[in-house]
């Protein structure tokens, strides 16, 4: 069997390029042949990179950006180069610069199509890439989701629930940095820490997040990690609300910097408010580390599946800042239900969400599609 991942960006930055690149590295530490072929970010140059006797990773230049999509036109003189060579193309969704070269490749083998998202804020965007989305969901011989409820409510997909299943994201749990993570707790002695990350940006719901701040006791400490367009609002609202030393924006954070904080946490939260927030691999990373998890109930998506309302966690209703910090009392004043979630959180890890799980469903999904 030979596969080859295609899509997205490298250097790796958000996650549907770090699934690819997990499921690359975790196939072919199986023995399984598995590629990448993706476009390059921050000016990266073209560069083939052999990873291990089995992973070979194929980066092409970006050389314009029109409605918000990235072009890399050497990905499709490439892809029509090494087509025939793969048993299976696995393309990650939504990608239009991928769905374009595998439009244009002539490939005639096995594509999976790996759905992570639907196009809902990009109208513009959607409006140009609907002839390309149509027929990739036609041409795939299998469609999956990261989660079984975001692929079965998805519009785009209701016609082809016959051939749709699902792959929940997986990644290696961590070894954390003592040191730092000893650090970071002198800095915040005796507070209940609910940590929170992502971009700074509207369908996160931040803001809902900052306001519950203020229905909390002293005790409690926000951290929330990250960078974005709307930093400067957010810190006007945590000043206008009186609570610069309650709530902290941590601004970007070093991986390193990440698994020392949600170390340290009691809680992490997403208030995302969205279905842009399809699975949320924070979710997950806390989960590995058994911290219990509250997260808004956002129609459509799998975020309310991959945390387990009552067993890992709390889910709420969104956009609701009474609804967590009600949620955050809960978890800190119930030591046995605390316990529970720790317990609920590191089970659902091992269970559904490490990379071996992953690796291993989507290595049965490519041998049932190749045995049909």
């Amino acid at each position: 069997m030979k596969v080859l991942q295609l899509g997205k960006f490298y250097p790796i930055r958000g996650g549907v390029e770090k699934v690819m690149y997990d499921l690359m590295l975790g196939l072919s530490a199986a023995g399984i042949d598995c590629d990448m072929l993706c476009a390059s970010t921050e000016n990266h140059p073209a560069a083939e990179i052999q990873l291990n006797k089995h992973a070979k990773l194929m980066v092409m230049p970006t050389n314009i950006k029109v409605a918000a999509t990235m072009l890399a036109p050497n990905m499709v003189i490439k892809l029509r180069k090494i087509a025939k060579q793969y048993d299976i193309i696995h393309i990650h969704h939504p990608d239009p610069m991928a769905t374009l070269a595998l439009f244009l490749s002539g490939y005639k083998g096995k594509v999976i199509l790996h759905w992570h998202s639907d196009i809902l804020k990009q109208k513009t965007l959607l409006k140009l890439y609907k002839p390309l989305q149509n027929w990739i969901i036609k041409r795939a011989n299998l469609i999956v989701g990261t989660t079984p409820v975001y692929v079965k409510e998805s519009i785009f997909l209701d016609k082809v629930q016959n051939k749709v299943d699902y792959i929940p994201i997986g990644i290696e749990a961590k070894t954390g940095d003592n040191v730092l993570e000893n650090s970071l707790k002198i800095q915040y002695p005796e507070k209940f820490i609910v940590f929170s990350l992502g971009r700074l940006v509207e369908y996160k719901g931040f803001e809902y997040l900052i306001k519950a701040a203020t229905l909390l006791p002293d005790n409690f400490q926000i951290l929330i990690g990250g960078k974005g367009p709307l930093e400067s609002e957010l810190k006007e609202l945590i000043s206008t609300l009186g609570l610069t030393e309650k709530v902290k924006l941590l601004g970007f954070l070093s991986d390193e910097d990440v698994d020392a904080y949600f170390a340290i946490c009691d809680i992490f939260c997403l208030s995302s408010i969205w279905k842009t927030e399809a699975f949320a691999i924070v979710q997950i990373e806390a989960m590995a580390k058994g911290k219990p998890i509250v997260t808004a109930d956002i129609p459509g998506s799998g975020v309310s599946w991959v945390n387990k309302d009552g067993i890992s966690g709390i889910v709420v209703p969104t956009e609701n800042p009474q609804a967590l910090a009600n949620a955050f009392k809960k978890i800190e004043e119930d030591k046995e239900f605390r316990e529970k979630c720790i317990q609920g959180s590191l089970s659902r890890y091992h269970e559904f969400f490490s990379r071996d799980k992953m690796v291993g469903k989507c290595l049965q999904l490519y041998r049932k599609v190749l045995s049909n």
